[in-house]
């Protein structure tokens, strides 16, 4: 109930279905609902990773059930297991196909910091080659901790000045 004192005028002819907000709360807000992901399933983690998909966990709750396995049309990629460095050479290149912007989640104890093997094969952090914007611990992680890192992802694009960066991008 408005009590006879409050004053305001509202409109709905002319204000009916407008609604005001900043130009980058628009923007992320799409980015961050609509991530497709680019599957690095390198070892034991991709079978998480593919849990994350399944109807149990269901990873389309969150915007990023499409996941493509082209990096043109993704852009979050999901490392998932252990990286040798002649892995680490293909994974950044398919990292710099990506269009920006783009983020990427290492996860599993082997892609974040090289895991149990200390070997002159293995990649100790895909930090190393690729800027690593969450990070998913365990080993095997659960699938519940890969839509955490998600969710960690979605409120970090929701804090970018991203028409800033678009300005930016243009003016090159």
């Amino acid at each position: 109930m408005v009590s006879e004192n409050t004053e305001f005028t509202y409109n709905s002819k002319i204000e009916g279905d407008v609604v005001v907000t900043k130009a980058d709360a628009v923007v992320n807000w799409i980015r961050s609902h609509s991530m497709w992901p680019m599957p690095m399933g390198l070892a034991c983690c991709a079978i998480e990773l593919m849990a994350s998909g399944a109807a149990r966990h269901d990873i389309s709750r969150f915007g990023a059930e499409v996941m493509r396995f082209s990096p043109r049309q993704s852009d979050v990629m999901i490392v998932a297991g252990t990286v040798t460095y002649k892995m680490a050479t293909a994974l950044r290149r398919i990292y710099d196909q990506m269009a920006a912007p783009k983020w990427v989640i290492a996860m599993g104890a082997c892609a974040s910091t090289g895991g149990m093997y200390r070997s002159y094969a293995v990649l100790q952090g895909v930090d190393r080659f690729v800027p690593v914007d969450v990070y998913v611990s365990g080993c095997p992680p659960r699938p519940e901790a890969l839509l955490d890192a998600i969710l960690k992802l979605k409120e970090s694009v929701n804090r970018e000045p991203s028409v800033r960066n678009l300005l930016k991008a243009g003016a090159r």
